[in-house]
């Protein structure tokens, strides 16, 4: 089916917020979305292949080379998996959101109890450890204890949301949180915090933890947009970020919180970006939509621009000016 085909995608859903589907419907959707996968995957994570919280990192490092960022001075960006990116701006290497682990959800006597990664996952390279790593919220798919466990280096600082420097590992360099409209500097480097349409919280009990998007720039020459997740929104309106990181995935039924391609695009196209990198796609079973819908959804959105869109595949290398 085309991915313009308005029966199976309303014009609603590509030019902007979805209507109101009523608070029942929007539940049933949910609901039937949540039993075709929630109970297999419990099933699989207890089962021989669900693996140890202590295997999780290794199994997935055994998959993939090492995930390396040149040195040099132009703004570069690799997309790892999931909402993980790892990026050069102002001579700082940032990562964003690492999961690098190959199920993610909560520990239940030592086994990780979620969803199973559909994707290799990158090794970061040991020898050279991230200036700053940015969470966007605490929700498991982007706050991975594991993997920052196997990340954790004094060199590194944190850079996270309201409320939950407490799910940090110990023993990163400085763990600062920001909140909407806060900003932090690091080595000349700013970065900011602004409100996605998301939310924060990383189990039923806990609806005070915060969850931002950042827009990070360098010497107002380079600068970037890490969206997070967010469904449509106008908070990035004229931002004119150069690189735009947006979440296209698990929006069927999750449209209220997570944007769809073509929703993306026009959230792009209004910053005034110059480049899209999407993200959120492809790694993990989140929501019923087929994994190569998303980017074929944004490319057909982008139409005569689909040059713009850059890291299509699992750690492609990019940096701006670059043939």
């Amino acid at each position: 089916m085309q991915p313009d085909d308005p029966e199976r995608y309303p014009i609603s859903a590509m030019t902007g917020p979805s209507p109101d589907r009523g608070k029942v419907t929007k539940a049933l959707a949910v609901a039937r979305s949540s039993l075709r996968r929630y109970p297999a995957q419990l099933a699989a994570s207890l089962g021989r292949a669900g693996g140890h919280v202590a295997d999780v990192v290794d199994e997935a490092a055994r998959r993939l080379v090492r995930a390396t960022m040149p040195h040099g001075d132009t703004m570069a960006a690799s997309w790892l998996g999931h909402a993980t990116v790892l990026m050069r701006i102002g001579g700082l290497r940032v990562l964003t959101d690492p999961v690098l682990s190959h199920r993610i959800g909560p520990s239940v006597a030592r086994r990780t109890i979620g969803f199973q990664r559909l994707t290799d996952a990158p090794i970061i390279d040991d020898e050279h450890p991230v200036d700053v790593i940015l969470i966007s919220h605490a929700h498991y798919d982007h706050l991975d204890k594991p993997t920052l466990r196997r990340l954790v280096n004094e060199k590194t600082q944190i850079v996270t949301a309201r409320a939950t420097a407490s799910l940090i590992p110990r023993g990163f360099g400085h763990v600062k949180e920001i909140d909407w409209g806060e900003d932090f500097e690091i080595r000349g480097v700013n970065f900011r915090a602004i409100r996605p349409r998301h939310w924060g919280a990383r189990n039923h009990w806990d609806r005070h933890r915060g969850y931002n998007s950042y827009f990070i720039e360098a010497a107002k020459t380079q600068s970037i947009l890490f969206a997070g997740d967010t469904a449509y929104t106008e908070a990035f309106k004229d931002l004119n970020a150069r690189l735009g990181i947006f979440g296209i995935g698990a929006y069927d039924p999750w449209v209220e919180a997570h944007a769809t391609p073509e929703q993306v695009w026009r959230m792009f196209t209004d910053m005034g970006g110059q480049y899209l990198l999407p993200m959120h796609h492809s790694t993990f079973k989140l929501s019923d939509e087929h994994h190569e819908e998303p980017i074929s959804r944004l490319i057909a959105a982008a139409g005569s621009d689909s040059a713009r869109i850059i890291g299509r595949e699992l750690g492609q290398f990019w940096a701006e000016g670059a043939d």
